[in-house]
């Protein structure tokens, strides 16, 4: 425990200490930290030694996808998204689904073992998208708005409509019962509703304290931490979508502060940033290090096909009728990196003690780490060379 103590220490202290000189180069922190995960893990140095079903782990995933997911949505420009909302819509609504058939029909054939059940639940596992493991593709203000609000929609609101339907195979295996219908109800309705309602809460109080002068200004930057936890925690209780909770809590919460003093979000973004960095340490010392041994064609396969076929047939298709121009469709359809929600589900996966949960678990553990590496290498160069494409159109003819 100690030694794992000092390996997340000095981690966080190493990728701090050269963080300027990585922004904008292919090296991302994610890649950073995985490599020593890699290193310090059981399959080298031993010295991460964390079990993959413990609740450490579990808890540790499930908390940091919450508060990244509530701050990034925290960033959305909801009025803006409302005159570009049919982007994320249709990533959502045909994207979504298309790429968890495409990627369950590749399951079925790729592994023979396989019962349909379990091609779609690793279909489920690996159809959310992580927008942090390329943060130029949302953070860059040189991208158009449209193309950076819809991946970052899409990236906040998938993982959380993928929840339902992964509880409803997992329970068709186990050969429990299952009402699909009130499954899915229950987990957006609640997800969202709890969201709305932390964020209400939340936002009433700093505005009312900051016009009052009853807050300080370090105390402020708990509140966002603390709607956080109230609208994931209040969802996960009632049934509903954790994460669908903490991303729409964010988005209110951003929209009605908006004018409140700055740096409000400050404090949740540093904590996110961290959690996912040792999320990430974890991932690669105690998934995917100890995931490398039983690797076979098939597992790489899979995971090539995931990160392009599976996923940008399904977003071309989703765009068609559009006026996005083909360089946007490959960019967006490239720009779908596997990370935290798929971490999450496949936990679950494993706890579930399916009878393929190895290779399934594997295959999703190699498909992230393939993302981590194959994302965090090509964004900053991608996105300059799409920025520069888009900003060499004519003014009068420019459109995403």
């Amino acid at each position: 425990m100690g030694a794992g103590l000092v390996i997340v220490g000095v981690t966080l202290l190493v990728v701090a200490a050269i963080s300027r000189s990585l922004s904008g180069t292919p090296l991302t922190p994610a890649i950073l930290v995985v490599v020593i995960g890699v290193l310090t893990g059981p399959l080298l140095l031993d010295e991460i030694t964390a079990q993959p079903t413990s609740a450490t782990v579990r808890t540790l995933a499930e908390a940091t996808l919450a508060v990244v997911l509530f701050s990034d949505s925290s960033h959305v420009n909801l009025r803006e998204l409302k005159r570009e909302v049919s982007l994320p819509a249709r990533l959502l609504g045909v994207g979504l689904p298309l790429t968890v058939a495409a990627g369950g029909l590749v399951a079925a054939v790729l592994f023979r073992a396989f019962s349909l059940s379990d091609a779609f639940i690793l279909a489920v596992v690996l159809a959310p998208t992580d927008a942090g493991l390329g943060s130029a593709v949302v953070t860059d203000e040189a991208l158009p708005p449209a193309v950076r609000q819809a991946l970052n929609v899409e990236s906040g609101l998938n993982d959380g409509i993928c929840v339902p339907l992964l509880l409803i195979l997992l329970a068709t295996v186990a050969g429990a019962e299952s009402h699909p219908i009130r499954v899915v109800a229950e987990q957006i309705g609640y997800g969202a509703l709890f969201g709305i309602a932390a964020a209400l809460l939340a936002s009433g109080i700093v505005r009312y304290a900051t016009r009052k002068n009853l807050i300080d200004r370090t105390w402020r930057q708990i509140v966002p931490l603390a709607t956080t936890l109230i609208a994931y925690g209040a969802a996960s209780a009632f049934g509903g979508s954790g994460f669908i909770g903490a991303f729409v809590a964010g988005a209110l919460f951003g929209l009605l502060i908006e004018h409140e003093p700055a740096h409000t979000m400050d404090f949740t973004e540093i904590t996110g940033l961290a959690l996912d960095s040792v999320t990430f340490l974890v991932f690669g010392a105690v998934l995917l290090g100890p995931a490398l041994k039983h690797v076979t064609w098939q597992v790489i396969l899979y995971a090539l096909l995931s990160l392009t076929f599976v996923r940008i047939v399904p977003v071309a298709i989703a765009l068609v009728g559009t006026h996005a121009r083909p360089a946007t469709v490959a960019f967006m359809g490239w720009f779908g990196p596997r990370g935290l929600a798929s971490i999450v589900f496949a936990v679950i996966v494993e706890d579930a003690h399916l009878q393929n949960s190895s290779t399934l678990t594997t295959t999703a553990y190699v498909t992230v780490g393939l993302s981590v590496v194959a994302h965090g290498l090509s964004a900053a160069p991608l996105v300059n060379r799409y920025t520069a494409w888009f900003n060499s159109e004519p003014e009068r003819s420019r459109t995403y």
